[in-house]
């Protein structure tokens, strides 16, 4: 029985007021697995991130998502809804409502599945709630599951966001820099969650990361982009410093440093 295709990009382009974000980007992730989009700053991380859940509408290429078509030569599916509920979204900013309390951040993950008026309300079942507070147990923060989400640590907001996604009943995380604003304790606890969730419920996780550390530590893939255009698409274990500065030049110093200087272990 052949692999079942999760995300599917074929010859993406985009360009912003003229500037090549995405230069004819291909690649293709299986259902089940974990990979690391590498780059510094600019190089079109993030850009793919937004293209592959419907954002950002390419200019030229499409995104197939389990074989559906997300988007294709700049307009998305009619469908992109119900293909959007499969997919969760983690930023680097957390992107939770901070006068609400964790577990309503949490019930959120529902709102495309309730009926606009429930959800316009927040009108939440006892068996929402139940399955919103086991989540939050699985991400090991039920504790703090009626205090406001802005009383959390960035590290908590985090798995907050995580388990946003478990709610949602995503089949694929987007993480977007999930880890940049942490420390490293949070953020080796925020990597070990994601790998959980990937080997213990088969959800496919694709993460754009700046410390390759974190990436030779985590996945078994990466994908290394550089100007918009894919470099390397291969096993992390191929991706040692003589690799790296193959590839990037004087710019593997970001790759390898922490924004304020400090080498991530």
């Amino acid at each position: 029985m052949g692999s079942i295709v999760a995300i599917e990009v074929s010859n993406l382009s985009k360009s912003f007021k003229g500037k090549t974000a995405l230069k004819n980007v291909s690649c293709t992730i299986n259902e089940g697995e974990m990979v690391a989009l590498i780059g510094a700053s600019g190089s079109g991380k993030s850009t793919l991130l937004r293209h592959i859940n419907g954002l950002h509408i390419g200019d030229a290429g499409a995104v197939y998502i389990f074989g559906t078509v997300l988007q294709s030569q700049g307009k998305l599916h009619s469908s992109i809804r119900a293909l959007r509920s499969q997919i969760g979204c983690i930023f680097q900013q957390f992107n939770l409502v901070n006068r609400l309390t964790v577990i309503e951040n949490v019930l959120v993950g529902n709102l495309a599945r309730l009926p606009i008026l429930r959800s316009l309300l927040h009108l939440f079942t006892k068996e929402e709630k139940i399955q919103a507070l086991a989540a939050l147990d699985r991400v090991s923060i039920i504790e703090q599951a009626y205090k406001r989400a802005s009383m959390l640590s960035g590290g908590q907001q985090q798995r907050v966001a995580i388990a946003r996604c478990l709610v949602q009943g995503a089949k694929i995380i987007l993480a977007d820099e999930p880890i940049a604003s942490l420390d490293p304790e949070s953020a080796r606890k925020v990597m070990e969650l994601l790998v959980q969730l990937n080997r213990q419920s088969g959800i496919t996780v694709v993460a754009s990361l700046h410390q390759i550390q974190m990436v030779r530590n985590y996945f078994d893939r990466a994908i290394a982009l550089k100007d918009g255009k894919v470099i390397f698409d291969s096993k992390t274990s191929e991706l040692n410093d003589t690799k790296l500065n193959e590839l990037y030049g004087t710019a593997v110093e970001e790759l390898v440093l922490r924004g304020h200087g400090e080498l991530m272990v």
